[in-house]
Parts: structure tokens; sequence; C-alpha cells
């Protein structure tokens, strides 16, 4: 009977200090730190849902942030810049093979690139995929109706850094050249919490 109620106790206590969130959460892991994002699948639901498939089937293990833009690249002191990752450099055959997922736009989603905000890369309207990037600072000229894309749809935000800023500001540090950094950042793997 005490062995039970052992039992029952650790139960209890494992399950009750596990977090519980209402959106979803994910880790990303690299060799300089962890970067946790909350997702906000109600403003960008296909978005989400399309990263959290990506993370299910495993393409982020081993993937990389391989682009970068830093203070210097921008003419304002509060756009300080982005961090971009994803399976490109890594696993371009895989990412080819995706069908581009529909915008969402901040137009639509009510989202802004705001300091933290994590969005999808992409060329035209529907080709994002897996590439993603982060903001360092006020990015709102990637928003829709802004100047920050050719066609002014701008990208499809669907997320938010809520630990782990000076993890991609140490990213964003290292050294490079132009937009590219000199040795490619591994994202070890992306996994939910």
């Amino acid at each position: 009977m005490n062995k039970l109620i052992v039992i029952i106790v650790c139960v209890l206590s494992v399950s009750c200090s596990q977090k519980k969130f209402t959106n979803p959460h994910i880790v990303i892991n690299t060799r300089m730190g962890d970067i946790e994002v909350e997702l906000f699948p109600k403003q960008a639901p296909k978005t989400v849902a399309a990263f959290l498939s990506y993370i299910d089937s495993g393409f982020y293990k081993n993937a990389s942030f391989y682009r970068v833009l830093k203070t210097e690249d921008f003419p304002t002191p509060t756009n300080t810049g982005i961090i971009q990752g994803g399976i490109w450099q890594t696993n371009p055959q895989k990412k080819e093979t995706l069908h581009g997922i529909k915008l969402e736009s901040t137009k639509q989603s009510g989202l802004t690139h705001q300091s933290g905000t994590i969005s999808l890369a992409r060329t035209t309207p529907a080709s994002a995929t897996t590439e993603f990037f982060i903001c360092i600072g006020d990015q709102s000229p990637l928003d829709a109706g802004r100047r920050g894309t050719p066609d002014g749809l701008g990208y499809a935000a669907f997320g938010k850094v809520i630990n782990g800023m000076d993890v991609v500001r140490k990213i964003q540090a290292q050294k490079s050249s132009g937009d590219k950094f000199d040795e490619k950042i591994i994202i070890n793997n992306i996994t939910k919490l």
C-alpha cells in the first residue's frame, strides 16, 4: 500500500511540474544555447501547422542558421537585423520537395515584425516552407503594406521568442561576410515543449 501511495505522489508531482501552455512552445537548440518560441496558431493557423509538421518530421535535426543582417545593414537605430535558418544549406533536396504554404500576411494575422518575432522566409507569396527568420529590433517594414518586400505583401509572422534573445544576439554577432555567416550555426534540433 505504501508503494502505491509513493507511486501516485510521484506521478502527480511530475504531471503538476510539467509546463502547460495555451499556445504551442518550441525550442531551437544550438551550440550557443536554446531559443524558446511561443507560436500563435489562432493568428497564423496554416503557418504554425506547417512549421509544427516540419518539426514532427525531423526536418530541423542538424539544420542551420546561415543568413544574417546586422545593425550596419539598416539605416535606423531601431532596425538591428535578423538571423535566418532552416534546411536550405543542410538538406536542400528535402526543401525542394515541399509545397509552399499560402501566405498568411501580417494584415490577416494582426502580428507585426517586432524584436523576437519569428517569420517564414519566402520569395513569392506561396513559396515559404522550412526557412524562417528571427527579428532583432523593429522589423515592421517586413509587414504587409510596407516596403520590405517587392510585392508589398510582407512575410508570415507566426510566433515570438520568449526566452533566449541573448542567444539570438550571440548568433547574430558571429563573423559574417555580407549576409552570410562565415560558418553556419548548427541547429541541433527544434523540438516541442
